[in-house]
């Protein structure tokens, strides 16, 4: 069981991060003050130091926070899917709707004061995108068993790119930019489940 010590902690810790995750959005990383987060929180600005270290740790856990809320999300929508082209579609469009209502990840994105968080999720948001593009691949390779890993792997990187490059630069509505990310990828899916995988190839055997 967990000790009244670990969840006044964890309690603390979320506290925090909700009081940062609301100021962000107005103020950036640059206009983000620890000394605020901490009064937002009701806590000293020296508890936020002692749990983050840093104003630029904590911009960095608000924004894995919101990434992990967002791959629950996405997983959902995976395992609901009805094939991988609909997969992929379901989750182009759900990133960019996200995206576009999360107060944090559209200030990100525009040009007010919480366009200096963008790096975030381009720069330094490899964690991020490794994290999307693992899931994909994952879910990828259930909904269609004849994708290699490889191929998976670069499918959902692909995928994850794409969807990033129109968030950066939206100019279409989500479904309209998710049609055209499915119609860019179907042949290549469609030469990725023609191909044989390794193991099959390294089976493989003639007679005489």
């Amino acid at each position: 069981m967990t000790s009244f010590t670990e969840r006044t902690k964890a309690s603390l810790r979320e506290a925090l991060l909700d009081a940062a995750a609301d100021l962000l959005p107005d103020r950036g990383h640059a206009g983000l003050r620890m000394a605020d987060v901490a009064a937002r929180a009701g806590v000293s600005r020296q508890t936020v130091y002692n749990e983050f270290g840093s104003k630029a740790a904590l911009a960095q856990a608000v924004a894995l926070r919101t990434a992990s809320a967002f791959l629950d999300a996405l997983r959902s929508r995976f395992e609901d899917a009805d094939g991988l082209a609909a997969a992929i579609h379901g989750g182009v469009v759900y990133t960019i709707e996200h995206a576009r209502e999360n107060r944090l990840v559209a200030a990100a994105l525009g040009t007010g004061e919480g366009e200096d968080l963008l790096p975030l999720l381009t720069t330094k948001g490899e964690p991020i995108l490794t994290a999307a593009a693992d899931l994909a691949t994952e879910h990828y390779r259930e909904l269609e068993p004849r994708l290699s890993q490889e191929s998976a792997a670069l499918l959902a990187e692909t995928v994850v790119r794409l969807s990033l490059s129109h968030l950066v630069l939206p100019t279409h509505s989500a479904t309209v930019a998710a049609d055209a990310v499915v119609a860019v990828l179907a042949p290549a899916i469609e030469q990725f489940v023609r191909e044989p995988s390794a193991d099959s190839s390294g089976d493989s055997s003639t007679t005489e």
